[in-house]
């Protein structure tokens, strides 16, 4: 039941943050150079590299797309008919979440040797 319930959540969250942070920074492209140093000012440092907000964001962003697609992948094999065993079922859902927590750590300390 958790993994349904969290598959909504991160994808409402994913089309709600996502469209507003689009929206405001093609708003800030187009508001021009003071609109956008706002808008970087939110996220990052004056080093360029993202604030505890900043980081906030990305990595909640980039669990909930891992969360959301390992979630995907386990109904697309949900669909085809395997899976519904309890104790099968019941693995694939906590396997979701370790892997989208591995993949997110992954996909952070791989931006962060950069």
């Amino acid at each position: 039941m958790l993994v349904s319930i969290l598959h909504r959540v991160t994808g409402s969250g994913m089309a709600t943050v996502g469209s507003l942070l689009l929206v405001w920074w093609l708003a800030a492209l187009a508001g021009g150079a003071e609109s956008y140093a706002t808008f970087q000012g939110v996220f990052t440092t004056d080093s360029g590299a993202l604030n505890v907000f900043g980081v906030i964001i990305g990595v909640g962003l980039t669990l909930s797309l891992f969360q959301h697609m390992m979630s995907g992948i386990r109904h697309l094999f949900l669909d085809t008919g395997a899976g519904f065993e309890l104790k099968t079922n019941k693995t694939f859902a906590m396997l979701t979440m370790v892997a989208s927590v591995t993949l997110t750590a992954v996909f952070w300390l791989y931006l962060g040797m950069k």
